[in-house]
């Protein structure tokens, strides 16, 4: 009846995570194979932003041996597949454990390990790592597990049946089948009960079995704890607690009803009624106060003196922006823990009995996925994340603890004034934002735009807060830019697009109407407008407004950009425009129509491209000196949602409708990768040091990132097609890097060897003269390996530490001198080279007395480029005779003749002459060979230089011309 799916015996903690025999196998049979599901050039790294969902978490007291701080406290809450283990006196994160086959829908502790539901199967971890696991012999989901004793017990989901496991021999005690029309949702172990738990139903009633002896033995149906009329239907229990008192428990009800109950004497005590929704959760108080704490489905924690009579003390509304899925006391203490459907984790702190409590500490994340994301800073250790849940987030790549959600205000203290939830008090879902850190530290730096709202708002990153301007689009000599009438509304709208100048003294921010103005980020003074005008004639996609409408030349504007300098303001329309104002006269320079209605753009300031997103499924690159279209770029299945530049500018990665993330090489104008995700990618953002990409999802509320594999390996940016996309999963929270063993890190091991692509073109014509295909660093090395060395070399050798004497010598005198004895100079020692016999035989001279005096030298030349600068400078400082360097010279010229390797050919070249100059002019037979040589070379050398000459013009002309 039990699988257990590791050998080990489970006492023992693991130490390194085992390796299946059929990945051995398949790895031993095909070494070089990358699976199928792998990216090409991102990797999954981990995901981010992710705290806990609506799986209860559960809480773990551990006493330290030695330690006067008291018992430690540990959170474990539910991440979706895997779980995380929390520091609760810090909130840190300590362990992330494995992903599991399914969703997990129960945890428990036991002792030093972790059990885990998840599908069939109850999973057993330690240290975060997967070292046991039981299966349902009825093949059923499984639910809610309860560790008691020696036991564990889950209930089916379907909840007719209740399994009792054996913990320490993991095999399956009994299972009991509950009677037809009762149906288990909730599992409770009465203090002091041996063998017995209390079993809440769907239809309100409970039941008290005896697990040992598999018998039932007392029910309590629904008209005993609740006091509703008969004609009442009954409600489903959502919450069981026990009271600090034995033989009581508080059951909550879907209705809102809770009732306080002595099991031993089968009568009710109390009841309560909670106004605010169902009760998701209850939690008595262990410190000697009578209280207890209810948690509603709207998110509102109630705190109730149960020793008057359940009298309402105080409700904290909005205490979570959700649903509230667990609350625990913690013993001892006047502080009360509660995590939500709002991927977060408080901890409320009370004063006094009486006193309404306060946010002591918290982990949160967004509470719903963000829509919009992007780098913060130079670093790329930051990112800023906007989602519908109203909040403006900085998210710390590096570690968790940094994370903060930007300040909007004092927004508890008037959301308790008025009882109304915190979340209703914020702005509006941040649609759009700009930001630069030039300024930073001086004014705010970060500017957004709302959903419907008629300003654009400024932050501080510095003072994590929002900042105290409001930028209003509207304004004229008699009424200030906060004074609204009607008809100025009618025409504004909302803000659409925002933008921060390089310098970051000055923000821009159009409406969906098609007015721009432009402030100082310091004061918010409003400085000039922008007029876009008419729709020029020849627009392909004109916008047409509806009949009946005041201004039918209003145009939205769809994107807002200015350049590096300071020189231009970038403004596109929906009706398929790019115009270029002059940014300090504000006057319109140019308009550039786009054959389709444009939806946003992207400028790359460090290179002067600008991504402009058409609705037609092309993304178009402009070059804002020339402002004419220099690339474009096709083959999306949907909508374009989002597009981001590489750092050095050399790709442009776009997210669709169709889930899958694009890159494009821009200087080749090829798709050089693409993968599918298995949901859409909202928003996406490349880091500023290159090193990961950063993805948001639309069913999710973490970021996640995928590390950049060219980083750190080689790669072949070769073209693909759409046939090659590649489905893969996304990362998870506990990264590729931690969560698999070294041998399985297919994903951040580069299978695929670099190819040489010159090689393959070698036949097409024998005028072509071909490059090694090898990075340029390698030749410069070679032929600078002496100032290099002498640059590294040490100023002197490490000495030993002289012994001390037991009896240090002195001089006589009044000060205390000591007799320091000199050393003979030592010998110098001599170079390693030097001792070396100069006629040794080695591979390099195998290998170039073994080729043929007239063939091409292919073998000798690829174990050559195979060599490092030092080793290759080494073999040839030993070629000492003369028929070594007649040999040579020779593979040098049959080289130079097949117009193969030029590069290495020179860089050889030069090298043997500097260190056998001497050599050479001293052996008149080998005249005759650098004779041929230097003519060859003359010759070749000019048929290069004339064609790099010809493309030259070429390149000129065709610049010139379009």
């Amino acid at each position: 009846m039990v699988i257990v799916a590791n050998d080990q015996e489970a006492s023992h903690p693991p130490r390194k995570k085992v390796r299946s025999e059929s990945t051995r196998n398949v790895t031993a049979s095909h070494p070089s194979v990358e699976p199928s599901n792998s990216p090409r050039l991102f990797a999954p790294f981990r995901a981010l932003g992710l705290i806990t969902n609506q799986v209860p978490f559960a809480l773990r007291f551990r006493a330290v041996k030695g330690s006067a701080e008291g018992p430690r406290m540990h959170i474990l809450t539910c991440l979706g597949n895997s779980w995380s283990l929390w520091e609760g006196e810090k909130m840190t994160l300590l362990f992330v454990g494995s992903e599991a086959p399914g969703p997990i829908t129960g945890l428990a502790f036991d002792g030093d390990f972790i059990w885990a539901s998840s599908g069939p199967h109850v999973l057993k971890y330690s240290r975060g790592k997967e070292v046991g696991r039981l299966t349902n012999p009825l093949g059923t989901p499984i639910t809610s597990p309860l560790l008691f004793g020696s036991h564990l017990l889950t209930l089916t989901e379907d909840g007719r049946n209740l399994l009792a496991w054996n913990v320490s021999e993991e095999t399956l005690h009994s299972q009991i089948q509950f009677e037809p029309g009762f149906t288990a949702v909730n599992l409770l172990h009465p203090a002091t009960y041996l063998n017995k738990v209390l079993v809440g139903s769907h239809d309100g009633s409970l039941q008290l079995w005896n697990i040992r002896t598999q018998t039932c033995i007392h029910k309590i149906p629904f008209a005993r704890l609740s006091e509703s009329s008969s004609n009442h239907s009954p409600a489903s229990v959502t919450a069981l607690a026990q009271s600090p008192a034995i033989d009581v428990v508080g059951i909550g009800f879907v209705s809102g009803e809770v009732s306080i109950y002595d099991i031993r004497a089968d009568e009710k005590i109390m009841r309560i009624f909670v106004r605010e929704g169902p009760v998701r959760a209850l939690a008595f108080r262990g410190d000697g106060h009578p209280m207890l704490a209810t948690a509603s489905e709207m998110g509102h924690v109630s705190l109730w003196d149960i020793g008057s009579g359940g009298r309402l003390l105080h409700t904290v509304r909005g205490a979570h922006d959700g649903s509230i899925s667990a609350l625990e006391w913690i013993p001892g203490q006047p502080v009360l823990i509660s995590s939500g459907h709002d991927n977060s984790v408080k901890q409320w702190h009370f004063d006094s009995p009486t006193s309404p409590p306060h946010l002591l500490k918290f982990r949160s994340g967004h509470q719903t996925p963000p829509h919009l994301i992007r780098y913060y800073g130079a670093d790329g250790k930051q990112l800023l994340t906007a989602s519908r849940d109203r909040s403006l987030r900085y998210t710390s790549v590096v570690r968790d603890s940094r994370s903060f959600e930007l300040s909007q205000g004092s927004l508890t203290k008037k959301a308790t004034t008025l009882s109304v939830p915190v979340a209703s008090l914020k702005h509006s879902p941040v649609m759009a934002l700009a930001y630069s850190t030039t300024r930073s530290k001086d004014w705010d730096d970060i500017l957004t735009a709302h959903s419907d709202e008629i300003y654009s708002r400024t932050w501080s990153m510095v003072n994590k807060r929002l900042g105290n301007t409001r930028l209003a689009l509207w304004r004229n000599q008699n009424r200030g830019p906060l004074e609204w009438p009607r008809q100025a509304i009618a025409s504004v709208l909302s803000v659409g697009v925002v933008c921060v100048s390089a310098c970051g003294n000055f923000g821009l921010a159009s409406s969906s109407t098609g007015a721009i103005n432009m402030w100082n980020m310091q004061s918010g003074a409003h400085r000039k407008s922008f007029n876009i005008g008419p729709c020029p004639e020849g627009v392909h996609t004109r916008y047409r407004p509806p009949p009946g409408k005041q201004r039918s030349e209003e145009r939205s504007v769809t994107g807002l950009a200015t350049d590096s300098l300071n020189r231009v303001v970038i403004a596109s329309t929906l009706d398929g425009t790019v115009n270029f104002f002059d940014f300090y006269t504000a006057k319109l320079v140019h308009t550039l129509i786009i054959p389709a209605a444009i939806v946003s753009i992207t400028l790359q300031r460090d290179n002067g491209l600008l991504a402009v997103t058409c609705d037609d499924l092309v993304v178009r690159l402009l070059d804002i000196e020339t402002r004419r279209i220099v690339r474009e770029f096709g083959g999306f299945g949907g909508r374009i949602l989002d597009l981001t530049f590489s750092a050095d500018s050399r790709w442009l990665i776009a997210t669709s409708l169709d889930s899958i993330i694009r890159t494009f090489d821009i200087p080749s104008g090829c798709l050089i990768d693409a993968f599918r995700t298995a949901s859409v990618a909202t928003s996406i953002s490349f880091s500023p040091t290159g090193d990961f990409l950063a993805t948001a999802h639309i069913d999710s509320v973490g970021i996640y990132l995928w590390a950049n594999r060219a980083q750190y390996a080689d790669f072949s940016f070769r073209s693909i097609t759409e046939g090659d996309v590649e489905r893969v999963n996304l990362p998870s929270v506990l990264g590729s890097a931690e969560d698999e063993a070294p041998e399985h890190l297919s994903a951040l091991v580069v299978h695929e060897q670099s190819q040489d692509i010159l090689g393959s073109m070698l036949n097409l014509d024998e005028e072509v003269i071909t490059l090694t295909h090898l990075p340029r660093s390698k030749w410069q090395t070679l032929l600078n390996l002496d100032v290099i060395q002498q640059r590294n070399k040490p100023k002197e050798p490490p000495k030993a530490p002289e012994k001390a004497p037991f009896f240090l010598p002195t001089l006589p005198g009044v000060e205390a001198r000591f007799i320091v004895k000199e050393k003979p100079n030592e010998k110098a020692p001599t170079r390693r080279s030097d001792k070396a016999v100069a006629n040794a035989e080695n591979v390099f001279a195998q290998k170039l007395s073994q080729e043929p005096e007239d063939s091409d030298y292919e073998d000798f030349f690829s174990f050559a480029k195979s060599l490092s600068p030092a080793a290759a400078d080494l073999e040839i400082r030993s070629l000492t005779t003369v028929q070594d360097l007649r040999v040579f010279l020779n593979a040098l010229l049959q080289r130079l003749k097949s117009r193969r390797d030029f590069e290495a050919v020179q860089t050889y070249l030069n090298l043997f002459l500097r260190l056998h100059g001497e050599m050479l002019i001293s052996a008149p037979e080998l005249r005759g060979d650098l004779e041929a040589l230097l003519s060859l070379q003359r010759q070749e050398s000019s048929r290069l230089l004339d064609s790099i000459a010809s493309c030259l013009g070429t390149l000129g002309f065709v610049r010139d011309t379009l």
